[in-house]
């Protein structure tokens, strides 16, 4: 058991992890040291979002905080509204709420237990793992901990190769959207021309604000394939079977080529409950993951990622329907292509975009770098991150997913994993591939609890 327990990070992971561990019993009271990193504890960047249009894009009753108690936020909003339904898709900051509610509610809890927590909001600076602690630096301070766990959640975006030095001290080529939206309003004259970098829901979350807060604009979404997510039915829908054939088959053939044609071929039987086909595939992606060698994952992430990730992250229906009605009223255009290059071109910025060997320029006011989340460790500007890869305490994994670590959430150095230090979340993507979402974090932090907990 690890008495004394460093969480860094602010956000859902980190406030998941928390809670799970002062709910359970222990054998003697913890010390746990919560570093948040400044803002509001527990909603992170996911939940941090104040608008009403930013919706989760997964239905009320599958977005528990706890593996074990799977009604929990749906009967936190139906305390306010009865008639909230748990197939429906809610506000972010509704998430948000009910994640700050269930950690008031924890400290509470763990207070009454004995437990001691430090919420401290700085940022750390440094660990210094050892085979029997691991010491945590900010500023001047330290503190000693038996175990820490990294549940840092997206890392800092980085703009893209090409984009030049004038363009981004222009100020008109945005790296991280999240604060602009925050400001939006206050950005006087609003830009006329507006191109996105990206189509996933990162943009489709950028286009649902921009559109209303600057009415006059007119937006362009560029990606290599030039397609939306697919939407949720407005229905839940379960899979004729239990997806247990579909999962057998891809065990006995970890090749992805194979991977993609049996997975059509189960897509094409369920028609427009295909949906419900991916979704039964979750729980068992991580094992389905392990199973591929570093050249096949390096194959799925160059020819497949793109179609699994707009099947798996879908867009609620309102969500579908409010950029269908931007394309029908000619203010959103999605094309197909590569930025090669962006400059600053007077008062604008010039995009040299790519596609089927030839090239285009276009011109816009603003540039909106919408690709998601940010993983890759060897181009991040993270000082933690960053001062543990220089000391040579964790590895970058391979393909740009987050750090080298087991299968437990271990990190590795070298050929070896620490005992004491983990991470949890969106870090474990190349270990476990989904490890973004509520579903699959809540169960990563009952078994991390589980270790920290036991013998």
């Amino acid at each position: 058991m690890f008495r004394r327990v460093a969480i860094i990070g602010g956000g859902a992971a980190a406030a998941t992890l928390l809670s799970e561990l002062l709910e359970r019993e222990s054998a003697q009271p913890l010390q746990l040291d919560w570093f948040t990193g400044g803002g509001t504890p527990a909603r992170g960047v996911a939940y941090g979002t104040a608008s009403e249009r930013h919706l989760l894009n997964v239905r009320a009753a599958s977005m528990s905080m706890f593996a074990g108690k799977p009604r929990g936020f749906l009967d936190f909003v139906q305390r306010d509204d009865p008639a909230i339904a748990g197939t429906d898709f809610l506000p972010r900051h509704r998430y948000g709420d009910y994640l700050e509610a269930e950690v008031a509610r924890a400290l509470q809890h763990g207070k009454t237990r004995g437990h001691h927590v430090n919420i401290l909001p700085f940022v750390v600076d440094a660990l210094v793992p050892e085979r029997d602690g691991v010491t945590v630096i900010h500023g001047e301070e330290s503190h000693r901990a038996d175990a820490a766990v990294l549940a840092l959640g997206a890392l800092p975006p980085q703009p893209l190769a090409g984009v030049d030095a004038a363009a981004l001290a222009s100020g008109r080529y945005v790296v991280d959207p999240w604060p602009l939206l925050a400001r939006a309003a206050e950005l006087q004259p609003p830009p006329r021309k507006v191109v996105l970098i990206g189509l996933g829901l990162t943009a489709v979350d950028v286009l649902l604000e921009l559109s209303v807060q600057w009415s006059q604009a007119t937006f362009v979404a560029i990606s290599r394939h030039g397609r939306l997510p697919e939407a949720h039915l407005p229905a839940a829908a379960a899979p004729s079977g239990d997806g247990a054939e579909l999962v057998e088959a891809m065990h006995d053939a970890p090749e992805i080529r194979r991977w993609m044609r049996l997975l059509r071929e189960a897509i094409a039987q369920e028609g427009t409950e295909w949906r419900a086909v991916v979704d039964s595939l979750r729980p068992h992606l991580p094992a389905l993951w392990a199973e591929l060698s570093p050249e096949q994952r390096a194959r799925f992430m160059r020819h497949a990622r793109w179609a699994w990730e707009r099947v798996r992250h879908r867009m609620p229906p309102q969500v579908h329907e409010a950029i269908a009605a931007l394309e029908r009223d000619g203010r959103l255009q999605r094309q197909r292509g590569r930025v090669q290059a962006v400059a600053l071109a007077g008062d604008a910025l010039r995009l040299t975009v790519g596609h089927a060997g030839a090239s285009h320029t276009l011109d816009a006011d603003l540039v909106i770098q919408t690709v998601g989340l940010e993983t890759d460790l060897r181009r991040c500007n993270h000082r933690l991150l960053s001062q543990l890869l220089t000391n040579a305490h964790i590895a970058p994994d391979p393909l740009g997913l987050g750090v080298q670590a087991d299968s437990d959430g271990h990190l590795r150095y070298g050929e070896r994993c620490w005992p004491n230090l983990f991470a949890i979340g969106s870090l474990l993507r190349g270990t476990l591939w989904e490890s973004t979402a509520m579903p699959e974090i809540r169960q990563q932090a009952r078994h991390l609890a589980d270790q920290l907990l036991g013998d």
